[in-house]
């Protein structure tokens, strides 16, 4: 589910703690009192798109002569989180979050410094300028302009005539643009103009936005080799100035406002043009007119314009305008339709020929669908989540599971009845091993359930607890059982959850904040699988058993790698020795521009539609064309669009392309949560259908009244009757060489719930050893997995197996329970050692993270050496993971595995480590390696020294 998360109390509550920044240290709030003298007095408006001085500088750079007394005032303008921090002096404000509030720093100007944002995020996005020590007077001086002259006469470029006298005016953005005001008649009143002379020109302003036009002046030649011009309005592609060629019509120059009022230099070089006849052509074809229905009219949607001046040198200006440093939005995407019925909706979606689409339910008879997931006999099981966004006292939950069908094959889900009712903020469902297990924050619960008669044999049974609920739409969700028999799932950024045993104590429970999470239904052992990234809302996986993702705000689509840190939307790895975390596996990103994802929203629509995901299928069906097998499907919300995603195997893992997007609602109420393949290899999704997009903890934003679950079918989908639950042994055997995955993992669900079955072992021992196609060798290695048939032994014995995945599989499966046999240690030691696959050494690596570190010397001594990895986009961070805890064991040995490393990063992490240890025996190790690196001379020895010297104080 998608955020945007303007007013989480969360976030005022998080970034107001002192030391939660980006730089890691301790913050210092100051506050000065309101009577004390400073030498520099700088006042900045903050927002997402950085900080601003009066004069309309984006995050100017400010400056000061050494030993000035400084004080940094912001005002924020927006609803919105924002501080200021001082990166060398470790300096912070204190956090404001409503429009007009203001905050400050003060210090003595000692040198150079960068000033930011520290809100997770806000940095990147832009909020970040320059503090700059300089000698002598402070100026902001420039050289006079001269207006250009035809026939002997000014030209009217200026405006001071009081008329458009030398220009000529199309539309009615310019029947009457002339203002002679500031505060402008035609802007809010709090804005700040700042025009010169007594006119300045205007499509409409704030006012008159939705006004559109062309204003083009006369030709004239050009005299001098710059030119410089007021520019203000809107930073959109179709409010602009354009210098143009006169002889050829081309436009050599052009720039748009900034999003800001206040009027700012822009400099034209024009020494190419000299003598040359050049005109002035400003262009207003925005209306701003929004066709999302919540999303306000663009008042920027116009373009403001002042004094055109030729120069003989180039003019400087404090708050000169530079392109680079305007951040264009694209145009906004057209919506057709917008709050349709069920039967409307689907009649109003493109799909890719061959497919079509089907309502197969729809209000009433469903509301709000969050969750679902399907039984052995191909029914739907789904979540309607009437408590959601605020929890319900304990015992008041109003969450139900309904169970659908179709009868007849038609599309319909024409009957319908109730598994319970009574349950508590739901986000996730998945079935099997005798029951339903459900997510609902605080617990992951229980039910065992009677599969015949549908109903529930019992209560619900809290089998874990202490799952957070700080933002209710980033808890766990996604369920769905893996391959190797534990329930996975995924949690949210934002929440924050120290999950265990009801009663256990904080040392028997694991912190999660992101990341993947699983859960043994057996063992009733909880792991944290991989952790990072933002609010994933969808996980699956493909033929081989790969775990994927897809995720908000930040870039959207991770290969989930057993103990892999990867890159997060906001806070702090729980290992503070990360250093670095592994980036998205995709080469494209869903959005347009670069003013950051939640500006790319509804301007997207060529790029996949926006950076909200919702959802995660990956297509193992047997019946869609081959094209689309392991491709990834999820739900792009701001978009209303079914992306494609194509992974590709690269290295250890993969790099994911863009496919063309499958499937387009034509329908901005649209928000698809889950798609799902059933026995027919047809998909069915499910959708929340609401006018509000955004997570908001009120209540009352989001409509309770509306659901729809609809089924896409290709021509070759022919609907099935199933009932898997009455299969023998030997058939759920059988169907693991089904071509629908659908079979495969119902039918593996169900043997393990069954248990050991020694014909079942020798059926699927046979499919594995003789079986050609790799997979079908991992869907036997699975199934013998997950009924207990397969021995330390025989696993070992796979390690020689000719397939990378079978080899890699074997190795994860041998880890499972944290512990291997000597002579295994010394099976995986050897792959290190000679096996070509990377794969496979992601799989070690994962592997050794598992054991008890003095066991992983051998092994990760020969996976640090691996050249051939340097480049990889997983490994060299995964095996920085895995050696990592070996620092404390025996700092000498680790330096020993830095030195040696072929691997990036590898050498200064482990100086980095041992100098964080700070003991005596640690700053030793680091002397010896010191003395052994003097006696190179590369360039590589000489940055290693210096980052020991600062360990040691040298």
């Amino acid at each position: 589910m998608y955020e945007l998360r303007l007013l989480i109390p969360l976030l005022i509550t998080l970034f107001s703690v002192p030391g939660i920044h980006d730089t890691g240290q301790v913050a210092k709030t100051a506050v000065a009192p309101d009577t004390a003298k400073y030498d520099r007095d700088y006042a900045l408006e903050a927002t997402m798109l950085g900080y601003f001085a009066k004069d309309g500088t984006r995050n100017p750079t400010l400056k000061a002569n050494k030993g000035d007394r400084v004080r940094i005032t912001i005002t924020n303008g927006e609803v919105m989180t924002h501080d200021i921090t001082l990166e060398k002096l470790k300096l912070k404000s204190k956090t404001i979050l409503e429009k007009g509030s203001s905050t400050s720093i003060t210090f003595k100007a000692e040198q150079n410094d960068t000033y930011y944002c520290s809100v997770p995020g806000h940095r990147a996005a832009g909020m970040v300028g320059s503090i700059e020590i300089v000698e002598g007077t402070i100026s902001n001086a420039t050289i006079a302009g001269q207006q250009p002259m035809k026939n002997g006469q000014p030209l009217n470029l200026n405006f001071e005539t009081g008329t458009l006298k030398d220009w000529t005016a199309k539309g009615d953005a310019f029947a009457n643009p002339l203002v002679n005001a500031d505060p402008s008649p035609v802007h809010e009143k709090e804005m700040n103009i700042g025009f010169a002379g007594k006119y300045f020109l205007s499509s409409g302003g704030t006012v008159n936005y939705k006004q559109t036009g062309t204003l083009t002046s006369v030709p004239f030649t050009v005299t001098q080799p710059f030119a410089a011009f007021r520019v203000s309005g809107g930073a959109l592609v179709d409010t602009r100035v354009e210098i143009v060629l006169a002889e050829t019509n081309k436009v050599i120059y052009q720039i748009t406002g900034q999003g800001r009022a206040t009027l700012q230099p822009v400099v034209v070089d024009l020494q190419p043009y000299l003598n040359k006849e050049i005109f002035i052509r400003i262009v207003d074809n925005e209306t701003g007119i929004s066709q999302i229905p919540y999303i306000p009219n663009d008042k920027w949607a116009h373009i403001n314009f002042d004094e055109f001046l030729f120069y003989p040198t180039r003019p400087d200006f404090p708050n000169e305008l530079k392109p680079k440093d305007i951040i264009v939005l694209p145009p906004l995407d057209p919506v057709l339709h917008a709050g349709l019925s069920g039967t409307e909706a689907a009649k109003v979606m493109t799909l890719p020929k061959g497919f079509k689409i089907t309502l197969a339910a729809a209000e009433p008879d469903i509301v709000k669908p969050i969750c679902f997931t399907l039984d052995a006999r191909g029914r739907l099981w789904v979540v309607e989540s009437h408590t959601y966004p605020v929890p319900a006292p304990e015992g008041q939950g109003r969450d139900r599971i309904l169970i659908f069908e179709d009868t007849n094959g038609d599309g319909t889900l024409d009957k319908k009845k109730v598994f319970i009712e009574g349950l508590n903020l739901v986000s996730g469902m998945e079935l099997g091993m005798g029951g339903v297990w459900v997510g609902a924050a605080p617990y992951l619960l229980f039910i065992p359930a009677d599969f015949k008669n549908d109903k529930p044999t019992g209560p619900p049974q809290k089998l874990l607890d202490g799952w957070g609920t700080q933002d209710t739409h980033e808890t766990l969700n996604s369920l769905r059982w893996g391959p190797d028999g534990w329930l996975y799932g995924n949690h949210g950024v934002f929440t924050h959850s120290n999950v265990g045993k009801p009663g256990a104590p904080d040392s028997e429970r694991k912190k999660i904040n992101a990341g993947v999470w699983r859960f043994h239904p057996t063992t009733q052992e909880f792991e944290i699988f991989a952790e990072g990234t933002s609010n994933p809302w969808g996980l699956d996986f493909n033929d081989y058993g790969h775990a994927f993702i897809t995720a908000c705000v930040i870039p959207h689509m991770y290969h989930m790698i057993q103990g892999g840190r990867y890159q997060r939307q906001g806070g702090k790895h729980f290992n503070p020795y990360t250093y670095d975390d592994i980036k998205t596996h995709a080469d494209h990103v869903h959005w347009l521009g670069e003013r950051g994802p939640h500006a790319g929203n509804f301007r997207s629509a060529a790029a996949g539609g926006g950076h909200a995901h919702a959802g995660a299928m990956i297509y193992l069906g047997n019946s869609w064309p081959k094209e689309y097998r392991n491709d990834i499907f999820m739900n792009n919300i701001n978009g209303a669009k079914l992306n494609n995603d194509h992974p590709v195997r690269e290295g250890s893992g993969y790099k994911v392309t863009h496919r063309p997007d499958f499937l387009t609602m034509n329908d901005s109420w649209s928000q698809w949560l889950n798609m799902k393949y059933d026995p027919s290899g047809s998909v069915f999704a499910i959708d929340w259908y609401d006018k509000n997009q955004c997570h908001s903890s009120n209540p009352d934003v989001h409509n309770k009244t509306m659901g729809r679950i609809f089924k896409i079918t290709h021509e070759n989908d022919k609907w099935v009757q199933v009932d898997l639950w009455k299969a023998s042994d030997m058939d759920l055997v059988k169907y693991q060489l089904n071509p629908n995955e659908w079979y495969v993992r119902q039918a593996r669900a169900i043997l393990q719930e069954r248990g050991p079955n020694k014909k079942v072992h020798k059926a699927l021992k046979e499919m594995l050893a003789t079986n050609p196609d790799e997979t079908r060798k991992l869907r036997a290695l699975w199934a013998l997995h997950v009924t207990k048939g397969l021995t330390e032994k025989e696993l070992t014995d796979l390690l020689g197996n000719e397939s990378e995945y079978v080899r890699s599989w074997a190795i994860q499966l041998l880890a499972e329970d944290k512990t291997v046999l000597p002579e295994t240690l010394k099976r995986l030691a050897a792959l290190a050692q000679n096996d070509n696959s990377a794969l496979v050494r992601l799989y070690l690596t994962s592997a050794m993270m598992r054991l008890e570190p003095g066991q992983r010397w051998e092994v990760m001594d020969a996976l640090v050496q691996k050249s051939v990895d340097k480049d990889d986009h997983n490994l060299p961070l995964m095996v920085w993971y895995a050696i990592e805890p070996l620092s404390v064991l025996d700092a000498k040995r680790f330096l020993q595995l830095g030195e040696k490393a072929k691997l990036p990063k590898i050498m200064p992490y482990t100086i980095q480590r041992v100098g964080a240890i700070g003991s005596n025996d640690s700053k030793k190790a680091l002397k010896d390696l010191n003395d052994r690196l003097g006696k190179g001379h590369s360039h590589e020895n000489h940055e290693s020294q210096m980052l020991i010297g600062k360990y040691l104080g040298e």
